[in-house]
């Protein structure tokens, strides 16, 4: 694992960064929690998200979003976190062109910034969402949703209730011609403080059971294929 400086819309962007050894490897990008409250990449759920890829053949990068850690800048609400995550698999890409394939994951706020991102680059081809807080911010933007993933979700959240999460992924689910999952994890807070190895399992086993699906389809060149959101 290497630590890296990604140039960023606001300066310095710290990173850590995992390069797979075959070269057409897939690649993920993971985004943290809510810098506020916390959040770094250092995270227990963002480490162990970096390494379920990594376990599975990714290139896998992680970093902290301005105002974290040595990343430069300040908070801004989530528009400024979205363009660091932008510059970030804008250097995830360059660094991984003949990629099979790209993923997004991300925990708490992590996951509400990595599916608009999902939604401005249809070069990625699916994402994992960890207790994405269906509570606190807006999803509208996903209609539809792009791309098929997984929602992660524990049954003892105090802070994202499950039945949010599940109105979301029912939401999303009905949707034709992608699939979203939607897995609960028995006795998980928001943390999974005690839930950690069965929140593994269930990364590491969509990760396995769908990578090959992904990496079959032929890819465009993604400076071909990104997009606005609906509002701009």
């Amino acid at each position: 694992m290497a630590e890296i400086i990604i140039n960023g819309p606001e300066g310095r962007i710290e990173a850590r960064y995992h390069q797979a050894d075959q070269k057409n490897a897939p690649a993920a990008l993971v985004l943290h929690p809510h810098p506020k409250h916390g959040g770094t990449m250092n995270n227990k759920v963002v480490y162990n998200l970096y390494h379920s890829f990594v376990k599975n053949g990714f290139s896998v990068l992680r970093f902290n979003f301005r105002g974290v850690g040595r990343s430069q800048g300040q908070f801004d609400n989530g528009v400024g976190e979205l363009t660091d995550a932008a510059a970030a698999l804008d250097w995830l890409q360059q660094h991984n062109q003949d990629a099979s394939t790209f993923w997004i994951s991300g925990f708490s706020f992590g996951s509400w910034i990595a599916m608009q991102l999902l939604m401005r680059r249809p070069e990625l081809d699916s994402f994992i969402a960890v207790a994405p807080p269906a509570n606190m911010y807006d999803f509208s933007f996903l209609s539809p949703c792009p791309s098929s993933g997984i929602i992660v979700q524990g049954d003892q959240d105090s802070i994202v209730p499950e039945e949010s999460t599940a109105n979301l992924a029912k939401k999303l689910s009905a949707q034709k011609n992608i699939k979203v999952d939607y897995s609960v994890i028995r006795g998980g807070d928001h943390f999974f403080r005690t839930s950690m190895e069965e929140m593994n399992k269930v990364c590491d086993a969509y990760i396995a059971e769908n990578i090959a699906n992904f990496a079959r389809r032929p890819r465009l060149k993604p400076d071909r294929r990104r997009r606005q959101l609906p509002n701009g």
